[in-house]
């Protein structure tokens, strides 16, 4: 899954950030209003963190225009500012969510899936394909009742193709998701990580869940055509 954190102060954008990531979360920044509405254009989001103090547009304002534009991604408002005031106008301009500063980082992820399952994108906390397993919330995988040892990027890459099991889904597709805004699109980041959960998940095993389409892509399917 793949995130907007709007956020003007360094060090509370680091944290964030970092724990995202470790919860194998990739993030882009922004830290002000006008660079967050340029990357919300270019860029396809699962969800958007926005802080409402920052400089140029304030939150309210890059919440109402994100809106106004047509886009309907989930958005979570960051803030130290906690008067009901403040709650209804991030509300009413088009905020999904209000967390108050300082927050608990569990919180902070809960209210992320929260936010997914309300916006119509149910996530199951639990994936099966065949004989594979996959614990979304605790973000663990077992393959024939045989938990892998994944590495954060290594389980947002299965976790991806998993929700899209069946699905063909290609290298821009993988990279909008699965990488941030310094993923190189000339690199064989993609191939490399493929390779290696083909070899976590699918070595040992007589049947292989992990597949390539020549041209097109990867999909993750019980039966290779």
């Amino acid at each position: 899954m793949r995130i907007l954190l709007i956020e003007d102060d360094v060090r509370i954008s680091n944290f964030i950030a970092k724990g995202l990531r470790e919860n194998s979360y990739a993030v882009d920044s922004a830290s002000d209003g006008e660079e967050a509405l340029y990357q919300a254009s270019i860029n396809d989001y699962d969800v958007m963190i926005l802080d409402v103090m920052i400089p140029k547009k304030d939150g309210f304002t890059v919440c109402d225009e994100i809106r106004k534009s047509g886009l309907k991604t989930p958005i979570l408002m960051l803030t130290a500012r906690d008067s009901i005031d403040d709650r209804i106008t991030g509300l009413d301009s088009g905020a999904d969510d209000y967390l108050v500063k300082p927050f608990d980082f569990k919180e902070l992820l809960a209210r992320l899936r929260a936010l997914l399952r309300r916006n119509g994108d149910f996530r199951p906390p639990r994936i099966v394909v065949a004989d594979l397993e996959i614990d979304t919330t605790a973000r663990r995988v077992w393959r024939g009742g045989d938990e892998i040892t994944l590495t954060g990027k290594e389980y947002a890459l299965l976790e991806y193709l998993a929700r899209e099991q069946n699905k063909v889904v290609g290298r821009a597709e993988i990279a909008e998701h699965v990488w941030d805004e310094n993923f190189d699109a000339f690199s064989n980041l993609i191939e490399v990580y493929i390779k290696r959960l083909r070899t976590k998940i699918d070595d040992g095993h007589e049947a292989r869940l992990i597949h390539t389409r020549r041209g097109a892509g990867y999909i993750l399917e019980t039966t290779a055509e």
